[in-house]
């Protein structure tokens, strides 16, 4: 078709920007004020409460040498000396009951649970049930009265751009709104077992924790867990998806606990070297390390040296994905497992079992890792292992302590557990006990200032100042 009259084109060209222009426009909102105003009464503050027992020198001036074995000795016969220690955080409404969604590390530990409604109303509230592994906790309030709950969305249906607001508790400031756009999606940052956190760049700080992340519907997609940065928000932070978390938070409430499948086997990456060396036609999947005894996989024929490249119909791209895939999947399950053996695939059918209740799992959680409190810093470490190497991707020769707690009256309170202190006054630290004594050195110097160098949950090095009492 041709134009008679070429001077209406330069006008149906501007015409045809303008409706481009204001189609796009329609999926940027001019205010979240009222999104926001509906969405407030539905997110709580929550405030916890714990007592910390320490012991005083009972023979003040007096102290054995560093590293002495009488250290210990005499802080048994030291005076106890209570103290009370708080922590904030945020969570959500789920129902009009009360079920208050959180963090586990919100609560963790903690002998009084404050929950605030709408900024103004407080209550006690009572946990319902925990799990670490996932760091979701659900809390029951304690009242008659009816609450505004939230809904949950379809994490899945998130795609990378779309506008999201968190709502939370940043430093005690409660009620707090940002924006922000999805950042990406399945993190894995090596924060917990079973990671596939939405990235944000909505504003979360400390404070933030437990709380919701919302899509423009007023649905939960996703609740704000982490963030990169130790001094505050930097346009990064991370969210457990709603899809996952509310598998975890179901269980929690029908059960008090938590029933994952379990496969019996260790795994690990599939290299280039490692395709190549198997035929296998490109780097995927999970490499089979070992086969528990009396595991699921033992039973199904499952061996040490294949390649899981599909779970119950879902392919497995990377390593990282087999383990949530597994423990998503319902305890006492038939499930088909496709590998990969003497270069052809084979399929095997597993009846899954449940992690909580094997030996594997019972075993460790029963041993758990020898732990060494260092006064000074006041954080409890352990010893950093090879696996700890493996899987955070630290240069081989690494050596360090890993902290596993830190007190909230800690000089370095703004580090994060699991941040591993690998170097104290530009000495290597070999041993929990190389920190200990370079600490115990530093507070009897005369500027009580003691240089560290730590590797923080991204794998970064960096070196903190830190100034002891």
């Amino acid at each position: 078709m041709a134009f008679k009259n070429k001077k209406s084109i330069p006008f149906l060209i501007f015409f045809y920007f303008l409706l481009c222009f204001k189609v796009n426009s329609q999926d940027i909102p001019n205010s979240f004020a009222d999104l926001a105003e509906r969405l407030m009464p539905s997110v709580v503050n929550i405030s916890t409460s714990q007592t910390v027992v320490t012991k005083s020198n009972p023979f003040p001036g007096f102290e054995f040498p560093p590293g002495s074995p009488f250290e210990d000795m005499l802080k048994d016969f030291g005076t106890p000396e209570k103290r009370k220690a708080y922590a904030l955080g945020s969570g959500f409404i789920i129902d009009k009951k009360g079920l208050v969604i959180t963090n586990n590390h919100v609560i963790q530990d903690a002998e009084d649970i404050l929950v605030r409604v709408n900024g103004d109303k407080e209550y006690e509230a009572i946990i319902v049930g925990t799990d670490p592994l996932s760091d979701i906790a659900v809390l029951q309030i304690k009242s008659k009265d009816n609450f505004i709950p939230v809904k949950f969305g379809n994490s899945d249906k998130s795609r990378i751009g779309d506008w999201v607001i968190a709502i939370g508790n940043p430093f005690g400031l409660g009620g707090t709104v940002t924006a922000g756009i999805i950042s990406a999606r399945n993190r894995n940052i090596g924060m917990t077992r079973y990671e596939d956190f939405i990235q944000t760049d909505a504003s979360i700080n400390q404070g933030n924790s437990g709380g919701p992340l919302f899509n423009m519907n007023g649905d939960v997609i996703g609740i704000n867990t982490a963030i990169l940065g130790q001094s505050g928000s930097i346009g990064i932070g991370f969210s457990i998806p709603s899809n996952n978390a509310k598998i975890v938070i179901d269980q929690l409430i029908k059960y008090g606990e938590t029933k994952r499948g379990w496969l019996g086997v260790r795994i690990q990456f599939v290299t280039k070297e490692i395709a190549d060396a198997t035929k296998l036609d490109k780097p995927r999947g999970a490499l089979v390390q070992s086969v528990a005894k009396g595991s699921p996989s033992e039973e199904g024929g499952i061996k040490s040296g294949d390649i899981i490249l599909e779970f119950d119909g879902k392919s497995i791209n990377e390593m990282k994905e087999l383990p949530l895939i597994v423990a998503q999947t319902e305890v006492g399950k038939i499930v088909n497992v496709k590998v990969w053996r003497n270069q052809k695939e084979v399929t095997k059918k597993i009846k899954l079992g449940r992690l909580e209740t094997s030996e594997d799992f019972n075993i460790k959680k029963a041993e758990g890792p020898k732990t060494t409190i260092i006064d000074g810093l006041k954080i409890t470490v352990r010893a950093l292992t090879n696996k700890d190497i493996q899987d955070r991707n630290l240069p081989k020769n690494t050596t360090g302590a890993v902290i596993v707690k830190i007190n909230d009256d800690s000089p370095i309170n703004y580090l994060k557990v699991d941040n591993i202190i690998v170097e104290a006054q530009k000495k290597k630290i070999k041993t929990v006990g190389d920190l200990k004594n370079i600490v115990n050195s530093t507070i009897k110097s005369s500027d009580k200032t003691i240089l560290i160098a730590i590797y923080n949950n991204q794998g970064q090095r960096r070196y903190i100042g830190v100034k002891l009492d």
